[in-house]
């Protein structure tokens, strides 16, 4: 491998085996990629505004779980039209994942990232208003969340390729946990500051608070990193010549084992993780009533965060005392999905309001384990196409967990009971488990199917 220094000072590794076998125009292309790189002192100033608008896009995210309750008490809401109204978000959000991080592959993410911003700071604000134009609140609900979906959707697409295109190989686990624990401080600010919004102001406190943070958040932005181009414009590279391969090299690149382990095991627990957070607050509202809603909004969330942190810290450590990669991913993987499944069917024999929190907390914090397992893993595979890719696994998990919430809310209606919920969960987590399991790999495919080898 080929040892460089960036315009920063840092030594970085670059290249493969095959590295050998390329032209000599390497060096050039190495250099172009290089120019892409955020600096360091412009990394210092997008990395915590990336962890500000990653929490901020939860915190929208998280407004309508959290005032459903009470929201399905003043418009006369079934379960079915809550689960309804709940997974209308995930409709949207599918459509925009592959747009999205083709976009930001093409052009690079951050005007993405503010564009998308700015349209959900708007169906944020806007929500109170759409729910009082007149009696079909379900379907003003439901085009909200499915607006919200929309806009959000291109969100992590273009964050996985803004990884890929402006941060050094190795400090993109740091990057990507940082950024999954701004999603988690964004479930607890919602879960706590949503909470006392909703008791002292009413449900429309929430989205308006929510919608006018975000709205100053992409101001910030704009006046600070965009506007006067202080981040550099993406250069093209010879990586762009992926976008205009044929089909049928895409077609090839899908049907990898390793590549298709990777997407449904993000199917399989981003469904999982959409259903907890859309139902965790009606479950915990209707099985302990008196239990204080501060509690089991934001311990499990608070709990998570320096589980996501911890868990990116033992990634990095297994893979630095050797281990292997695949491997590394693997372990991680299965910390996140089994030992969650274990905990979430605990729940469903407790009683005690105490130990409910105390299971969650476990499973969630679990959970965040996979930021060092199926979500880097995108990288590890296919780092040329990564937003595209990523974005194709998190509309496949998104138009999984349309299915999830919407069963479970059938389930909840039909059987009185939250212990079939947690079956399915716990049934979706272990199969895909065992898929990953089995297939998962961490060795680059897309080189397989994209470059050619040169044979001198």
């Amino acid at each position: 491998m080929a040892e460089h220094t960036s315009q920063d000072g840092r030594n970085e590794l670059n290249g493969s085996p095959l590295d050998a076998l390329k032209p000599d125009d390497s060096t050039c292309t190495e250099d172009t990629e290089d120019q892409n790189l955020w600096t360091r002192p412009l990394a210092r100033k997008w990395i915590p505004m990336l962890f500000v608008g990653s929490c901020l896009l939860y915190c929208a995210r998280m407004a309508m779980p959290i005032c459903a309750v009470t929201m399905a008490a003043a418009f006369h809401w079934t379960k079915i039209d809550s689960g309804l109204v709940l997974g209308g978000f995930f409709w949207g959000y599918c459509l925009t994942q592959i747009l999205g991080g083709h976009a930001s592959d093409k052009m690079g993410g951050e005007r993405v990232l503010l564009m998308s911003a700015v349209l959900w700071a708007l169906i944020t604000a806007a929500t109170p208003l759409l729910a009082h134009l007149g009696s079909h609140t379900v379907f003003f609900m439901s085009t909200a969340r499915f607006l919200m979906g929309l806009f959000q959707g291109v969100f992590f697409p273009s964050l996985a390729s803004l990884c890929s295109q402006r941060v050094v190989e190795g400090e993109r686990g740091f990057l990507m946990s940082t950024m999954h624990s701004g999603t988690l401080l964004g479930t607890l600010l919602a879960g706590g500051l949503g909470s006392l919004l909703l008791d002292r102001f009413g449900w429309e406190s929430v989205f308006y608070c929510i919608g006018a943070m975000t709205g100053v958040w992409a101001l910030l932005v704009w006046q600070c990193l965009i506007k006067d181009e202080r981040t550099p414009k993406r250069i093209e590279s010879s990586n762009d010549s992926l976008w205009k391969m044929p089909r049928t090299q895409w077609l090839t690149l899908f049907k990898k084992p390793p590549v298709w382990a990777m997407v449904f095991a993000h199917m399989c627990i981003s469904s999982t993780c959409y259903t907890l957070l859309s139902w965790l607050p009606t479950y915990f509202k209707e099985t302990f009533p008196n239990g204080t809603g501060w509690i089991y909004n934001v311990v499990p969330w608070l709990t998570a965060i320096p589980s996501a942190l911890c868990g990116g810290y033992v990634s990095d450590f297994l893979i630095s005392q050797g281990y292997s990669v695949g491997y590394v991913r693997k372990f991680m993987q299965s910390v996140a999905m089994g030992v969650s499944s274990l905990f979430i069917m605990l729940l469903s024999s407790t009683a005690s309001f105490h130990s409910a929190v105390i299971f969650i907390s476990v499973a969630v914090g679990a959970t965040t384990f996979s930021s060092g397992g199926v979500s880097v893993n995108v990288q590890d595979l296919a780092p040329s196409c990564a937003g595209a890719l990523f974005g194709f696994m998190n509309m496949m998990g998104a138009l999984m967990g349309v299915v999830m919430v919407s069963l479970s809310g059938y389930l909840i209606e039909v059987t009185l009971t939250w212990a079939m919920v947690f079956s399915l969960i716990t049934l979706v987590n272990t199969t895909g488990l065992c898929i990953y399991l089995l297939f998962g790999d961490a060795h680059r495919v897309d080189l397989e199917v994209y470059s050619p080898v040169r044979v001198i």
